[in-house]
């Protein structure tokens, strides 16, 4: 029998805990300020402010390579809403509801690039949806063919 206390899931065997912090704060600080019923890029900007505020560094619409879980060719590109300290991928959504389809393509886009942690936040859901997804490189195939050429 596992003993509780060795399978409780700590701050220091999670993926980029401080920056997982600071980047849900910040989206929270904005989901209190504005609320719901903005369009995306007011809550693009607003986002941004927060990050500044919170000192991290973030690229907007940076584009990352997506590539071949067979053969590690890009396939293509994606460009997401922040790439936050080159780590962490956040997608911004302002509609009525998040669907399956935006989950998993999140999931996907983790899956066949080289990031490891993605948020995806809807600031007009009922609730604030905030989804933080993890697929580590250890999982991808691919990465050791792009690290090799």
């Amino acid at each position: 029998m596992t003993n509780y206390n060795e399978s409780r899931i700590t701050n220091s065997n999670l993926l980029y805990p401080e920056l997982s912090y600071q980047i849900q704060g910040s989206i929270f600080n904005v989901s209190n300020k504005y609320g719901k019923g903005l369009k995306e890029s007011i809550y693009q900007k607003a986002l941004a402010e927060e990050l500044e505020k919170a000192e991290l560094q973030y690229e907007q619409q940076k584009r990352i390579n997506i590539y071949s879980l067979d053969s590690g060719k890009i396939l293509g590109t994606y460009v997401p809403d922040f790439v936050v300290e080159n780590k962490i991928i956040i997608e911004i959504k302002a509609s009525a509801f998040t669907t399956r389809q935006d989950v998993r393509q999140q999931q996907s886009y983790l899956k066949a690039s080289i990031y490891e942690v993605a948020y995806l936040v809807n600031f007009c859901t009922p609730q604030l949806f905030i989804k933080r997804s993890i697929y580590t490189n250890d999982r991808k195939p691919f990465i050791v063919k792009i690290r090799a050429s």
